[in-house]
């Protein structure tokens, strides 16, 4: 795949004003990506949001990329890309990232565990000035559903060591579900994670770098079929690294790291195309 360096003002102004792109990575997703699709479409054109879903096909070996591409061809605001080898979560978010056109981008599981509605809650409430918007599935208004017991304990074990860690209202950071405007991405630049750690360093290194966030309750229901993709053995120094990364920066850098519009205009990335 070619690649193109351009600054990251650049990139930044390439954004279509008024447009959410809605950013689904998927692997081996048949059973779940056409429902995923039809949800997210018929949410957004009720909401009379103006969008693109860009679906990240992440080396799947089912028929995950020919149902998208089916899609395509009914709804001109689906399109799929081909995420190169490794394949990997973090690798695909970040091909999406790199690849979306509106002003504003979520980041939307295949799998079925997030809720079209919450999509647009998330949309209006970025609209009242913040620079992202983080999902919460605990807090008052959040819910979910068929949780793994064990992934659960985890999950709120190391969510209240990095609120704490961080002092921050966010009780979810891990939460795949997020919403950032396009001056964020560029204003986090370089991600680092390559896996689901991803996850939480772009909100961190969004905190970190002086973005405003709100947090909105969300819905997640496991997963009907398939496995998840997610393992806990694999992921806990993966993590970790990742959040004492962010918090070096935090306490350390003085705030250097905070972009502003001039410093993007000097500052490259190599942008997949």
């Amino acid at each position: 795949m070619p690649l193109q360096v351009k600054s990251l003002a650049e990139w930044e102004r390439e954004g279509i004003e008024g447009m959410l792109s809605v950013v689904i990575p998927a692997h081996n997703e048949e059973g779940h990506i056409g429902e995923t699709l039809e949800g997210v479409v018929a949410a957004l054109e009720a909401a009379k949001i103006r969008y693109e879903i860009l679906v990240v096909n992440d080396n799947s070996t089912d028929r995950t990329e020919n149902i998208v591409h089916d899609f395509e061809r009914r709804a001109p605001a689906v399109r799929c890309v081909s995420n190169d080898p490794p394949n990997g979560f973090g690798f695909a978010v970040r091909r999406g990232l790199a690849d979306f056109r509106g002003d504003t981008v979520a980041i939307f599981m295949a799998d079925g565990s997030d809720t079209p509605s919450d999509l647009v809650a998330f949309y209006c409430k970025l609209q009242e000035g913040y620079d992202c918007v983080f999902g919460s599935r605990f807090s008052r208004g959040g819910r979910v559903v068929d949780y793994p017991p064990l992934k659960l304990v985890l999950n709120r074990l190391g969510n209240r060591f990095i609120q704490l860690l961080f002092r921050i209202s966010s009780d979810d950071i891990s939460n795949a579900f997020k919403m950032y405007r396009r001056t964020v991405i560029a204003g986090i630049q370089p991600l680092l994670a390559q896996h689901f750690n991803l996850t939480v360093e772009l909100p961190l290194k969004s905190i970190v770098r002086g973005y405003r966030y709100a947090v909105v309750p969300n819905t997640w229901i496991n997963r009907k079929q398939g496995v998840s993709k997610f393992k806990i053995k694999e992921m806990g120094s993966r993590y970790f690294f990742i959040v004492l990364y962010c918090f070096l920066e935090k306490s350390l850098s003085m705030g250097d790291l905070r972009t502003s519009s001039q410093m993007r205009e000097k500052q490259l990335q190599v942008w997949h195309r």
